[in-house]
């Protein structure tokens, strides 16, 4: 099983990158939280990484932390949820709010995500509350990366709330709403971010 790859960043997109290593191609599956932090194309990175074998493909999950590492594995423990649903998870939640999610039960917070409803976050709630105290989230936010077109921005925060399960238009809708509120340039992340609040909102 791959635990750790270290490389050439060789393609990012919000869900996925690509890490040359040592002339190998690794297709690596990402949560936006980690896409936040990467470096620019060509730099060297180090992620942990997550071996998910189906019978048809192994798929490989990497994070920049062991404690997003560790969640992931622990969302995915639970019955009904799988890797994509995991990634939607912590693509929403910062760890630090995911555990404080589940340690007290806000299932109102938890079924913000896209793909988690009342059922299956009262299902988090009872099989992880025991469990999520271990996970000691990191110290400090990633770096931004440089400020880029802003119609660049909008597209990828676009093509990232998609990918999370959220409709076009309401994704388009929120993202609008961000853009309205902030007359200054904004950097990807927190236009995500933002984003995700307003849908959240209704």
């Amino acid at each position: 099983m791959i635990a750790s790859l270290t490389g050439r960043l060789a393609f990012k997109a919000p869900t996925y990158l690509i890490l040359d290593v040592q002339g190998v191609g690794y297709e690596v599956f990402i949560p936006l939280s980690t896409y936040y932090g990467l470096p620019n194309l060509s730099d060297s990175i180090s992620l942990s990484v997550h071996t998910h074998v189906r019978e048809d493909a192994i798929q490989l999950f990497g994070f920049l932390t062991s404690q997003e590492k560790d969640a992931f594995v622990l969302l995915t423990s639970v019955s009904g949820v799988g890797p994509k649903l995991g990634l939607s998870v912590l693509s929403a939640l910062p760890v630090s709010d995911l555990v404080s999610a589940i340690q007290s039960g806000d299932v109102e917070k938890l079924t913000t995500v896209p793909g988690i409803g009342n059922k299956s976050a009262s299902r988090l709630v009872l099989e992880l509350k025991d469990k999520v105290g271990k996970l000691h989230p990191g110290l400090g936010p990633a770096q931004d990366s440089p400020r880029q077109g802003q119609d660049a921005i909008f597209d990828d925060a676009l093509s990232a709330l998609v990918n999370l399960g959220y409709r076009p238009q309401d994704a388009k809708d929120a993202l609008k709403q961000v853009k309205k509120s902030n007359a200054e340039s904004i950097v990807l992340k927190d236009m995500i971010r933002e984003s995700l609040k307003e849908l959240a909102r209704g």
